[in-house]
């Protein structure tokens, strides 16, 4: 029997304190800090050169809220408690057609 995902708490950062979560590379689920919704994988998350840790995808399309903020970026929020997670910038990942959250 597998071990359940360990669970990464995710929320907005600022350049002032780092972000703890941007080099680590272990298996787990990236989850709010306010509620605890499941926001990313860690089979989603590549190195960038971003301060903050950088995503593909969303864990489940109702993970995040969007909202566009000019051409090609997204703000992000929790899909649960619409707490602050960011941006999405389209065709900014790591492939082709990938974007970067």
């Amino acid at each position: 029997m597998s071990k359940p995902a360990k669970k990464l708490p995710m929320s907005f950062c600022s350049f002032s304190r780092g972000e703890i979560y941007k080099d680590h590379f272990k298996t787990g689920m990236y989850v709010c800090v306010k509620c605890g919704y499941e926001l990313f994988a860690s089979k989603s998350k590549y190195e960038h050169s971003s301060p903050w840790p950088a995503f593909t995808e969303p864990i489940h399309e109702n993970s995040v809220s969007k909202q566009e903020e000019r051409l090609g970026a997204y703000k992000v929020q929790c899909g649960k408690c619409g707490n602050g997670l960011g941006h999405e910038f389209v065709n900014d990942g790591p492939k082709r057609g990938l974007s970067r959250f």
